[in-house]
């Protein structure tokens, strides 16, 4: 596996070249807190590469405007549309199957970007899905739940403060789209990367878009 920068007016980040390349890819990004370096970003990113997937780990808009801080809700569309231009660089390396993932905040909007664009994608991958605020249940955000027709797994830990195993599993019946939801016992909203087999994520991911 060869891992290279990319640095083009719309995409910042890295590309994960596998050493026996199956033709299928996947843009990765990260949560409200972090970067494309993130420690669980660039694990996963290593496990698709693996598995013979191309790979783009990506900052989103609001990461590449300022180092630190969180994203500004009222921007989130320059994040749907930095995600789409790392889908459009990923068609020019892999000639297969596309699939989009995140963590968290990079998650959600991943799955609001194929809900507006149900071709975007194959699947999703979505670690850590922020279903709600920490102690506030009742601000879900679900609101683009009904328009969503890609398949997506979830991966998420017993011990997230973002959504319990219970109100995840409430909520992806609002999804009319195939959905699987591995959850990962003791672990919290970062996924510590210990705690999960990524290989056995790569082969379920692949498994629900058959």
């Amino acid at each position: 596996m060869r891992v290279t920068p990319i640095n083009t007016a719309t995409v910042h980040g890295f590309v994960h070249e596998p050493s026996a390349p199956t033709g299928a890819g996947i843009v990765l990004t990260h949560g409200a807190g972090g970067n494309c370096n993130s420690k669980l970003l660039v694990a996963v990113a290593s496990g698709f590469a693996q598995a013979g997937f191309v790979v783009i780990r990506c900052d989103l808009a609001f990461r590449r405007r300022r180092a630190f801080g969180p994203p500004s809700p009222h921007l989130a569309a320059l994040d749907r549309s930095s995600l789409h231009d790392a889908l459009d660089e990923l068609r020019e390396m892999a000639p297969g199957p596309r699939f989009l993932g995140g963590h968290s905040y990079g998650g959600r909007q991943a799955s609001m970007l194929a809900a507006e664009s149900t071709e975007v994608a194959k699947g999703l991958l979505l670690l850590s899905y922020p279903l709600h605020p920490p102690k506030k249940p009742d601000q879900l955000r679900t609101g683009h739940f009904a328009d969503w027709r890609t398949p997506a797994l979830f991966v998420n830990g017993t011990k997230d403060p973002f959504g319990t195993v219970e109100e995840m599993k409430d909520a992806l019946r609002l999804i009319p789209a195939r959905t699987r939801l591995v959850t990962i016992d003791g672990a919290g909203h970062d996924l510590a990367t210990d705690q999960f087999d990524i290989q056995s994520v790569v082969a379920d991911l692949v498994k629900l878009v058959e």
